[in-house]
């Protein structure tokens, strides 16, 4: 285990970037008029921190910082997938399922937020996350 302080790393700049990014999304689809799920899913600083994830996800191999790339790329692609379920869901239920596919969005939605606090949180703490 290294003493140096977590943000020595050369990579940990970019791994703040991409939770700064995502919340970035997150503050839009609070504040403005999309929606948290929309605005993370679809916004361009969400869509930004994906492509750092994969472009970067070399430099950080082997490193404590790899479980937050990992974090990060699961948070977007599982919330995309449960997105996908929710609107399945509507088809399925010939759009009657729109009266309560609101309830497991809303989940998913404070799921991102969780997601983005509780990864941003451990990676200020010099923590690995546990995925």
């Amino acid at each position: 285990m290294s003493l140096a302080p977590p943000q020595s790393h050369p990579q940990y700049g970019v791994t703040q970037l991409i939770y700064a990014l995502h919340a970035l999304s997150l503050v839009i689809g609070i504040i403005g008029t999309a929606t948290v799920i929309g605005a993370f899913l679809f916004g361009w600083p969400s869509i930004i921190a994906v492509i750092i994830n994969y472009v970067k996800r070399g430099d950080v191999q082997g490193t404590w910082l790899e479980t937050h790339f990992r974090w990060q790329i699961r948070t977007f692609w599982f919330g995309l997938l449960w997105v996908a379920v929710c609107g399945l869901f509507v088809l399925g239920t010939l759009g009657l399922g729109l009266i309560v596919v609101w309830i497991p969005l809303g989940f998913v939605a404070l799921w991102f937020i969780y997601r983005i606090v509780r990864g941003w949180l451990n990676l200020t703490s010099g923590r690995a996350m546990h995925v």
